[in-house]
């Protein structure tokens, strides 16, 4: 079951909805044409379609090897990683300054979807290493910068961040490595790493390690942390190699998915660093890399469920098994595919409304992150307030539901799909650690209703109400479109009752808040996508209007009238249940569970 890169459903969007190139005079977007874009996603596609996907099995079944600190990866994966660099690729959004090609974060996003989708396990390599270079970008000195960054730009070396202990997950105050001066401006670094997701393999020379560390006498908890880069081999003032410094992966996890991507555990004793930023500001430094890796695990759990989607549609085009209840649809054979009953259908449809409205959701805060970088201050303010409401949305939405529909492909293969024979089971593997790391979901939900949305007096959620607002105001009369365009509107009105309701019961009682957070979020996510399925909605009959007999175009509203009509719904169900507060969840006591 080979997977398609979806080009068309990504180059529309860009194209036809958000119009890229009205950008131009933006930063990043001067020498970028709609054309450019189209051309690299065409050559993105080619090469997740042809060089990672026939590896995501391989990587699957013979997962990583750990002999006495050394990892190599699966059979054809170093080898292809080397294709990547060699093509390109890990640089497609670097400073030029660094030897990156300059190109705009939605131009990345739109080929992270494709290498995610081909193999999730393989595009961690590169994903990793992108987020270790946009931390030292942002944070590290003129040397530091010198020294690490055209490597990592161009995939050269590989990049990671060490946050999590055996004793401290989400809660980093707890962590114990320590870092000593050793006089010389370096630091001693000790203590130890767990679920270093890239830790150690064989695919680059060597290896940047961000490593946070406590440095001795600093405050304790999250204001004593600092941060620094580690590199398993030094690296000489020319930029040679030079000894290899006092750290080593002591074991691989046994996972339950994405056995190709080396899972560490990293031992540091004395090894050598140097302080990125300044002292006890370490957090600050890496929410650069967090949040880079929240978006990329949204990213992921989408991708995810685009495979299996895929894998799940071909199965059911395929698939022969009882007739059709309004009468036979293929005479000739002995039964129908599956893909003519109905409940087939909505599986198939509810996958699809996901992906589709995902992989736009996607690219619409990807141009948030580019338009931060606007000069008129004010665009440049407003993307920075989406950037931090929307992360935790994107981030636990897209992986809930990608899961969501990762389960709905293997259910539409039946015990096929239960099996080890067809993708479906490996798809749902890989997608369930989505909804974990980078900060669980039920972390980014009480991100979204306990730091973002009163964040600078609610500035970033009203400014989203007046956007939404003004669309359902400007697309109000098209009647072709108007239940996009309603059923936004009852969207948006449900996200506002919840806020409101945050509002006036979170700050009396705490827990209120934690107990509505989950629903809230979700009623966000219901209402984002809805804002994107309007906007297809809106270019797709634009076409249509004009003549065209494109099928493309029908099935875009045919999708989205499914997302519309049986998934947005559930926003009065999330909202109802986000009401009835904490009483419920805290009247039963601990020894009763």
């Amino acid at each position: 079951m080979p997977y398609k890169a979806p080009v068309r459903d990504l180059t529309f969007f860009l194209n036809e909805v958000l119009e890229i190139d009205r950008y131009t005079n933006q930063a990043g977007f001067s020498d970028v044409s709609s054309d450019l874009v189209g051309q690299i996603l065409e050559e993105g596609a080619k090469f997740a379609e042809e060089v990672i996907a026939p590896l995501n099995r391989v990587g699957d079944q013979e997962g990583c090897k750990w002999d006495d600190g050394k990892v190599t990866g699966p059979n054809g994966w170093k080898e292809a990683y080397l294709q990547m660099v060699e093509a390109g690729w890990p640089s497609l959004t670097c400073d030029p300054e660094y030897g990156g090609q300059g190109m705009p974060a939605i131009v990345g996003m739109a080929f992270g979807q494709f290498t995610a989708a081909a193999s999730p396990a393989f595009s961690m390599y590169p994903g990793l290493t992108h987020g270790c270079y946009e931390a030292l970008h942002a944070n590290g000195n003129p040397e530091q910068k010198a020294k690490y960054l055209p490597k990592l730009a161009s995939g050269e070396w590989g990049g990671t961040m060490n946050l999590t202990e055996p004793q401290c997950g989400t809660d980093l105050g707890l962590i114990r490595s320590k870092a000593v001066p050793n006089g010389d401006g370096s630091y001693a670094i000790t203590g130890q790493k767990i679920w270093i997701s890239s830790g150690e393999h064989d695919f680059t020379d060597n290896i940047i390690h961000l490593v946070l560390a406590r440095i001795e006498g600093a405050p304790a908890g999250i204001k004593g942390i600092s941060l620094f880069v580690v590199p398993k081999f030094m690296v000489n003032d020319d930029g040679s190699l030079g000894e290899r410094n006092s750290l080593k992966c002591v074991g691989l996890e046994h996972k339950m998915g994405i056995h190709g991507n080396a899972t560490c555990v990293m031992q540091y004793d004395d090894a050598r660093g140097w302080l990125v930023g300044q002292e006890n500001k370490g957090m600050a430094a890496m929410f650069v890399m967090m949040n880079e890796a929240r978006l990329g695990t949204g990213l992921q759990g989408l991708a995810i469920a685009t495979a299996a989607y895929q894998a799940g549609a071909e199965f059911a085009r395929d698939r022969l098994q009882g007739r059709s209840l309004t009468g036979p649809k293929n005479a000739d054979g002995p039964a129908d595919p599956i893909i003519v009953h109905p409940d087939v259908r909505r599986m198939l449809l509810e996958a699809k409304a996901i992906v589709e409205g995902g992989q736009a959701f996607v690219l619409w805060t990807a141009l948030q992150a580019d338009l931060q970088r606007a000069e008129d201050e004010a665009v440049a303010t407003k993307a920075r307030d989406y950037m931090g409401l929307i992360t935790p949305v994107l981030k636990a939405y897209l992986t809930d539901r990608g899961f969501h529909a990762a389960s709905l492909a293997m259910q539409v293969h039946g015990g096929s799909g239960y099996t080890e024979h067809f993708p479906a089971s490996q798809y749902l593997r890989d997608a369930r650690i989505t909804m974990i790391y980078e900060g669980a979901n039920g972390i980014q939900a009480l991100d979204l209703v306990g730091r973002k949305l009163p964040a600078n007096g609610g500035r970033a959620i009203m400014s989203w109400f007046a956007d939404i607002d003004a669309y359902v105001a400007e697309h109000g009369g098209n009647e072709a479109i108007r239940p996009f365009i309603d059923g936004l509107a009852e969207s948006r009105k449900a996200l506002q009752e919840g806020t409101m309701w945050l509002m006036q019961n979170g700050m009396q009682n705490p827990d209120n808040a934690g107990a509505a957070s989950t629903d809230y979020l979700h009623i966000f996510g219901l209402t984002a996508l809805a804002y994107v399925w309007a906007q297809m909605a809106v270019a797709a009959q634009k076409q249509i209007d004009a003549g065209s007999t494109d099928p493309f175009y029908g099935g875009k509203i045919a999708t989205g009238r499914y997302f519309v009509e049986r998934m947005l719904p559930d926003v009065g169900a999330h909202l109802r249940k986000l009401k009835t507060g904490a009483d419920v969840l805290m009247s039963v006591p601990a020894d009763a569970f």
